[in-house]
Order: structure tokens, then sequence, then C-alpha cells
């Protein structure tokens, strides 16, 4: 879930990682993947982009091309995360009140095992600040191939945990006091050495890079004392790569090794959801409050506003391709925008509202909506092309993996107490 939108809010790292991996900073910690591996918030390359291999179903139901479904205790707005024949999830049960990470195997959906990160700590944050869409489990687990890195609001502070890859926990960094202002849904990005992790809100939060293997608080920056919900992201732009961090009004550059600011610039909204995205030259932000927009500011730092519009972009977070950004908004259209100056393509109305946010793989859009309801459409600016639609029974907030020939995406069912999440695999 989750995925800001201010200028650079996050942009991700089209240009920053190769197809598994950080292309400067190099050390002898930095992770490899392979292609069937999706080790991060928006996949390998943290754009939404899928890798090139990829094969999944255009086709599906709800007995059609299952290979699995399992239940995942608790409830969690956080995406897959694979790594080899393994799936990560952050859940929390409201009832015993523990915020856990679960592990699957990816073949037969066998849940191997469960560790709670924490236990207690919800009645002191009393949750009435939690919009009723968001959960306690909003964030997505990050991988470096060696460990799992969670970040979790608990206690009315924000942490950041590392486990390694059966469950046991490693260290546990306490990041800065938190208030929650309609949740929390920041997800940690990988950086050599380092997990950068961030927490704003309105008591001042904080970004900071910590030592993966120790969680020492290596650098860190405070931030204004406003609401936000982005997750950190590393460019590669003008030569050097750079930290960009959106929302709470401004849009900020540092250096991802030292946390040094290398440049700020008024513009981004206050509340930030989406994740940004780059075509190399200019970086797309979106956002719905105080105001509605999309927003292209040239990526070198400079701060001009290339183009902005008043559409509603708050939650799901947007794509690149070539020359075209593509957009789910919330109330479930689908547009396509020219990069370099904003021109609308072409706008489809394909329904429902969308927390979810789309993924493309190769030339499809796969973009799921709050009803369980997946409509795939191409990534074409010459016009909408719709190509299927599937149907899973139950609500759809979290943004599905897509690896090989597999989708894993997790599915809720019935309403209030009643409400159960599961795993699905999505396959032929």
């Amino acid at each position: 879930m989750r995925s800001f939108p201010s200028l650079l809010l996050i942009i991700v790292l089209t240009c920053v990682l190769t197809s598994h991996g950080l292309t400067s900073h190099s050390s002898a910690e930095d992770p490899t993947f392979e292609a069937t591996d999706w080790p991060f918030w928006r996949g390998p390359q943290r754009n939404g982009h899928a890798d090139a291999s990829a094969r999944p179903p255009q086709h599906w139901s709800a007995t059609d091309n299952i290979r699995w479904r399992t239940p995942v205790p608790g409830l969690g707005h956080g995406s897959p995360t694979v790594l080899g024949d393994r799936v990560y999830l952050a859940t929390a049960n409201d009832q015993t009140q523990t915020q856990l990470i679960l592990c699957f195997d990816g073949k037969s959906g066998d849940q191997l095992w469960s560790t709670v990160v924490h236990e207690g700590g919800f009645a002191n944050n009393s949750k009435k600040g939690l919009n009723e869409k968001a959960t306690m489990a909003s964030s997505t687990v990050a991988t470096d191939g060696k460990r799992l890195f969670i970040t979790f609001v608990n206690d009315n502070a924000a942490w950041a945990t590392a486990l390694d890859l059966s469950g046991a926990i490693l260290w546990q960094q306490r990041l800065c006091d938190y208030i929650i202002h309609q949740g929390y849904g920041s997800s940690p990005t990988i950086y050599g050495d380092l997990v950068i992790v961030s927490a704003d809100n309105k008591l001042g939060g904080v970004v900071a890079g910590l030592d993966r293997q120790t969680g020492k608080i290596v650098w860190s920056q405070q931030r204004p004392q406003k609401p936000n919900y982005h997750s950190p992201v590393i460019l590669q732009v003008a030569g050097r790569d750079q930290l960009i961090v959106g929302g709470c009004d401004l849009v900020t550059s540092l250096n991802p090794g030292n946390g040094e600011t290398l440049w700020e610039v008024e513009g981004a909204t206050t509340e930030c959801v989406a994740t940004a995205v780059t075509d190399g030259e200019r970086i797309f932000t979106c956002g719905g409050y105080p105001k509605n927009h999309i927003a292209a500011v040239a990526a070198d730092g400079s701060g001009k506003l290339e183009w902005e519009n008043n559409s509603r972009n708050y939650v799901p977070s947007m794509l690149v391709r070539g020359a075209y950004l593509y957009a789910t908004l919330d109330a479930g259209i689908a547009i396509c925008y020219r990069t370099s100056d904003g021109k609308e393509m072409w706008k489809a109305r394909l329904g429902g509202t969308f927390s979810s946010s789309p993924v493309l793989v190769n030339d499809l859009i796969y973009a799921t909506n709050e009803a369980g309801k997946t409509f795939l459409f191409r990534a074409t600016p010459k016009g909408f092309e719709q190509v299927g639609e599937n149907q899973l029974k139950g609500s759809v907030f979290a943004t599905p993996a897509f690896v090989g020939d597999r989708i894993y995406t997790r599915v809720a069912e019935g309403q209030g107490d009643q409400r159960q999440e599961y795993l699905f695999c999505i396959g032929q």
C-alpha cells in the first residue's frame, strides 16, 4: 500500500537501478536478485514495472488460473514481497494487538513461519486517527536477499525492524514519536549498506539511513511537523544518486549515503500517498490533499514546474512508459499524458474506486480496483485499448506482485468482524 504526491516524492527509481540492482555506490552488501524476485515496494526497479521476462496470465476467475489461495491472519495493505520461492507479508491483528511478518511457500501457499514484531501498543495509539480504509500494517517488506526490513507504528512511535530469512528478529530501531493521522504506510528502501526509512507526522518526523546489519542510525534528517505518508526513493539524476522525499509541502533531495541536503523546493502538497515516477528528465508527483494535482518538475534540481493539472490521483501510484505517463485515478478513470507537456492523450472510465497501484507488464497495464476487479489495457498513447477484465470475490487495497508466470495478491472477503484476508497465487 503501499505508495505520496509532491514533486519527486518517490521517484521510482526507473533510472537508479539496473534490472535488479543499484548502479552506483557499490558495496559488498549490495543486493542481487533474480528475475523472479519482487523485493521492494513497486517491484525490482521500484517503478511499478515487472521484469521483462514476466508472463502472468491475462485471464482468471475465482476458479480459473488460481494456483492456490491461503488465509492470512489479521489485516494489512502492504504488498507481497517475493524472494525466490518465498512470499513475505506484513499484517496486524487488532484482537491480539500484534503486528507480524508472515512467510509463505510460493509454490504451495503453506505458511512457513510467523514472527510477532510488536505486541500491544495499539491502545496507546487509540487508532482514533486511523482512516477507515487504513490498517496497522500498510507498509511493504523490503529485502536485501539476506534480511527482511519492515516499518510499523506502535506505542506512539515509528519503528524499523530487521529479521533474517527464517523470521528471527535481528535488530529494532525506534525512529521517532508518531501520532496517527489517517495512518502510516511508508515502506523501507535500500541503498548500499543502508536501509532508508521515513516517518512524517504532526509531531515532526524523520528520514534516516540505518546500517542494514546493525540498525545503527548512520544519518538522520528531521522533517516538518505535518502528516504525510510517502516512502523514500533513490533516483539517479543529474549525474548522481538522489534520495527523494516528498510531501509536507516540500520536495527534498538528499545524498542517500550521508543524508546531506542537495536541494529542496516548495510545491508538493502536504499529504502524499502515491509514489512519484520519472521519465529521466522530469519527476511526476500527484496528490489529493489539500489540493488535487498531477505535476511534472524538472529532475535537475532547478525546481522548475513544467506542467500541472488538477486530476485527483491521490492513492494509486503512476507509471511511465517511454514518453508517456499513465494513471488510474482514485475515482476509477484511466488516463494517459504526454510527459513533455502534460497533454492528455486519452481518458477512459474503468469503474470503481482504486487504492492499489497499477503494474506494467511489458506493454500491458494491470490495474485492480477496491472491489477486486482487475482491468488489463495497453500502455499506448494511441487510445484506450482494454484487453481483459477479471474478477475475484472480495476487496483489494494492496498492489500485487508479478514474478515469472505468477501474480501474488492479497484479497479480503467479508466485512467487519467477518473480514478475512487471503493471499492468492494466480497462474496458469
